[in-house]
């Protein structure tokens, strides 16, 4: 008898199809999901998706046992949905999935980034879905991957321990207990409110990227984006928006990690600043900035991480004068409104929610 849990992988770029394999060469059975046929047209016709090692050692190839656009399909088995797409989808793979879920079965989103399991859950509620489905999101990518080919991925590395915190929080237990025969490395978060604030993408990705706008569209992203892009200047424009972060979590009860505490926790770099410590990371040599300033770095992050971490320090009165200054450059670049795209409180329905009332609802799932 097999008790293994049936995954379902929503999303076939790199790290939609690395779980994928990963997972079914772990044993587990794998249901492949995108919304687009053409895209996953190579892995269906092969039945799975070839895994390279990163030191060029075998190639595996992990069997899966459904390759599908069809939501209803890729839905009907599954035990746990691990959703791995962009934030920016998050909405409308709640919106499609919604009729299709059934009780006891797991969603998380890999990584929410700032309020995803708050927009998923209320979104599925909007369209019909009572089903008693737990939502959870983790606080960054377990896999380090890359696309080789159409039905083909890398794993670089996988990541030690990743957090992740469950919608409310007392069922983050349940999601451990479940993701633990195929992810020991995924640890209890907290809440889904500081799996949010700690997402330290929100402070380095938009603001280095618009910094380093006229660079960027002049090299086409020629240059090495951390160790480059970062000069004192910049620096301390990331320092004011990493304190803004901080004092919003701090003004919702949470001890977030400082950008310099993360460093020093995940690369065992420091320095007297930020500009010293990005610059004596190793790990940032040699990585390129964006080629175009159409990149996630903006189109994903500004609208799915700033603006929720900005729209909770403005409602919960603490000054993000350094966000609200990088979204709008931001939508001037891109001549559009990410305050109206992105994840506002009224859109996750949180709106009217004191402190401890949104305290409350992400520990218990009561809202008063």
């Amino acid at each position: 008898m097999n008790d293994k849990p049936h995954f379902t992988v929503i999303g076939a770029g790199h790290g939609g199809k690395a779980m994928s394999a990963h997972l079914a060469l772990m044993g587990f059975s794998v249901a492949l999901y995108n919304r687009t046929a053409t895209h996953i047209a190579a892995i269906k016709s092969r039945g799975g998706i070839d895994l390279d090692s990163y030191d060029g050692g075998p190639r595996w190839f992990g069997r899966l046992c459904a390759v599908t656009a069809d939501i209803t399909e890729a839905l009907a088995e599954a035990g746990i949905i691990m959703v791995v797409t962009p934030s920016s989808a998050h909405r409308d793979i709640a919106q499609a999935a919604a009729p299709h879920l059934r009780d006891g079965q797991i969603v998380v989103l890999n990584p929410g980034r700032t309020c995803g399991a708050i927009e998923f859950t209320k979104v599925i509620r909007d369209h019909g879905c009572t089903a008693q489905v737990i939502v959870a999101e983790a606080g960054t990518f377990i896999y380090a991957s890359r696309s080789d080919g159409p039905a083909q991925a890398r794993i670089f590395r996988i990541k030690e321990a990743v957090p992740i915190a469950a919608l409310p929080a007392m069922c983050t237990p349940v999601v451990l207990e479940a993701l633990s025969p195929a992810y020991p490395q995924f640890i209890d978060g907290g809440d889904v409110l500081k799996t949010s604030l700690d997402n330290m993408g929100a402070i380095f990705h938009p603001a280095l990227t618009i910094l380093n706008a006229a660079r960027i569209e002049d090299t086409h992203g020629d240059f090495q984006f951390y160790i480059d892009g970062v000069t004192p200047s910049v620096a301390r424009v990331l320092e004011v928006l990493d304190r803004e972060r901080v004092t919003v979590a701090a003004a919702l009860g949470i001890r977030a990690q400082t950008a310099m505490e993360w460093l020093q926790m995940a690369y065992n770099a420091s320095g007297s600043d930020l500009n010293e410590a990005i610059h004596n990371q190793p790990g940032y040599y040699g990585i390129k900035a964006p080629a175009t300033l159409e990149h996630r770095y903006i189109t994903e992050d500004v609208p799915m991480s700033l603006v929720p971490i900005a729209a909770l320090g403005q409602h919960y009165g603490v000054s993000v004068r350094g966000m609200d200054s990088i979204i709008r450059l931001a939508c001037i670049i891109h001549r559009t409104d990410y305050w109206r795209r992105g994840r506002t409180l009224d859109k996750l329905g949180i709106d009217q929610l004191s402190v401890s009332e949104l305290t409350r609802f992400v520990s218990e799932g009561v809202c008063d």
